[in-house]
């Protein structure tokens, strides 16, 4: 089983996307390099996600992210995912 971290965005501009998106790397980087992060990125139309081994990476996460921590993400829900195609 793995863990999906769903966004909505908060209508933000592109700039204010890009002076927040090098502290976000930061993040995202750090649980990429551990080898939490199986893969995220924005949704064509706004929002985004991430994929997570572990409910545990998910929720720290989260707790760190300075695009929801600064409000480029509206709101975010943390879901179960069974995927039947990748090991975990």
């Amino acid at each position: 089983m793995k863990v999906v971290v769903i966004g909505e965005s908060s209508g933000a501009t592109m700039e204010t996307i890009m002076s927040v998106y090098p502290r976000h790397k930061v993040i995202a980087e750090k649980y990429i390099n551990r080898g939490d992060i199986v893969g995220m990125g924005p949704f064509t139309g706004g929002g985004n996600m991430a994929i997570f081994k572990t409910r545990s990476a998910a929720e720290q996460f989260v707790t760190e992210d300075p695009f929801i921590l600064e409000g480029l993400v509206k709101s975010f829900v943390i879901r179960d995912w069974n995927d039947n195609l990748l090991p975990d």
